[in-house]
């Protein structure tokens, strides 16, 4: 038999493999990686310098191991060049790979800004183990540390640098903080709770250069303004890796467009994780990644599955002033309405999104409210 092939280890790849393992311990899989295949949370690559962890350190299992535990065949440090659909094939950079089944839990890469000035290589982001390792050597001997970004990895990394010992700069063209993922009474939250750690907030603004300077780099900013920094940070966002399926033919939009089962326009392709665009949505956190992962790995094993989302809130990993939400599209016909607010001695606020007919379907938890998430999704899974 042709194995089950899963392109990438990530959680994805990984949690999609265990899940499977759990309901045939049979069937040939065979995971191939572009890196080590080490098993580690990427979630923990925001808030780990705080915590004096090193990118070795974050490793959970080795790739040896995960390769044992779960009886797969994993190739490292292998490039998937092309898909060849018809013959069931992959060329790779160690040659043809054939599969019976293929799964695509190929990420998403950093949005690269179109930066000028004779800096601008110097920009990095934060998306891999690989990525992580490098950030946190070059900034051993630094003090001032611009983050390009006011979303939700922004936010994380700006609180985690800050606790760490850094002064912070955050630079976003928006007004407030997270101003993606909620409203703007909630993501103000945030403001003084990160000012008081040496966050500096740049707002209504945005990089257009970065300079080598006298010492470590000059940014121009949109405004005329300018301001040093001993390492530079571009965190602004995703893109979902689908070049490979668009290549090979498959439907691509923002993501690779799978069905409620997760199946490309291909009947024998999957999609799932980052790179995934289901039903319309490309969802890149750690709960409906999980959720997707069981579901798939069902379908995988012979049964007649359709991935249903509950609800699930994303937890914004700022100590100083914790976020939960549930956000809502862009384009949800309804409003937010503030529910509660904490006292100057306990900020916080409770937020809630009620549609047409006045039900919940989203929520903002911040500070002192953050831990009734468990109570705020009751009541939107009763709706």
């Amino acid at each position: 038999m042709k194995p089950i092939v899963v392109l990438g280890s990530g959680l994805a790849g990984y949690t999609l493999v265990r899940e499977l393992r759990k309901l045939d311990r049979d069937v040939a899989i065979t995971l191939v990686s572009r890196d080590s295949g080490d098993y580690y949370s990427k979630p923990m690559l925001s808030n780990a310098f705080a915590q004096g962890k090193d990118a070795a350190s974050l490793i959970n299992t080795a790739a040896a191991e995960m390769s044992r535990q779960q009886g797969i065949t994993l190739l490292q440090y292998t490039e998937v060049l092309g898909i060849y659909r018809e013959r069931k094939q992959l060329q790779t950079s160690s040659g043809l790979l054939e599969y019976s089944r293929l799964v695509l839990t190929l990420g998403a890469d950093p949005i690269r800004l179109p930066l000028q000035g004779d800096a601008a290589d110097a920009v990095v982001s934060v998306n891999d183990l690989a990525d992580y390792a490098k950030f946190r050597g070059a900034i051993i001997s630094a003090k001032q540390v611009a983050i390009i970004g006011g979303g939700l990895i922004g936010c994380e990394f700006a609180n985690d640098l800050a606790d760490a010992g850094y002064s912070i700069t955050v630079i976003d063209p928006t007004s407030y903080p997270l101003s993606g993922l909620m409203p703007e009474p909630a993501g103000k939250q945030l403001l003084a709770p990160l000012a008081e750690l040496g966050v500096t907030w740049r707002f209504g603004t945005a990089v257009s250069a970065v300079d080598l300077g006298t010492s470590g780099y000059t940014l121009t900013l949109t405004d005329g303004t300018t301001l040093a920094a001993d390492a530079v940070l571009s965190a602004v966002g995703l893109r979902p890796r689908i070049e490979l399926a668009r290549d090979a033919g498959l439907a691509v939009n923002r993501g690779i467009v799978v069905d409620a089962q997760l199946r490309s326009s291909d009947v024998d392709i999957y999609a799932l994780g980052d790179c995934a665009e289901i039903a319309g949505k490309v969802q890149p956190f750690v709960l409906p990644i999980m959720h997707a992962a069981r579901a798939l790995a069902r379908v995988l094993a012979g049964e007649d599955m359709k991935v249903e989302f509950p609800a699930m809130p994303v937890v914004v990993k700022t100590p100083a002033h914790l976020v939960a939400v549930i956000p809502v599209a862009r384009d949800a016909v309804g409003e937010w309405k503030i529910l509660s607010e904490g006292p100057e001695i306990k900020p916080g606020i409770k937020m809630g999104f009620f549609d047409t007919q006045n039900q919940l379907r989203g929520f903002v938890l911040t500070g002192a409210f953050a831990g009734e998430r468990s109570e705020m999704v009751k009541q939107i899974s009763a709706n």
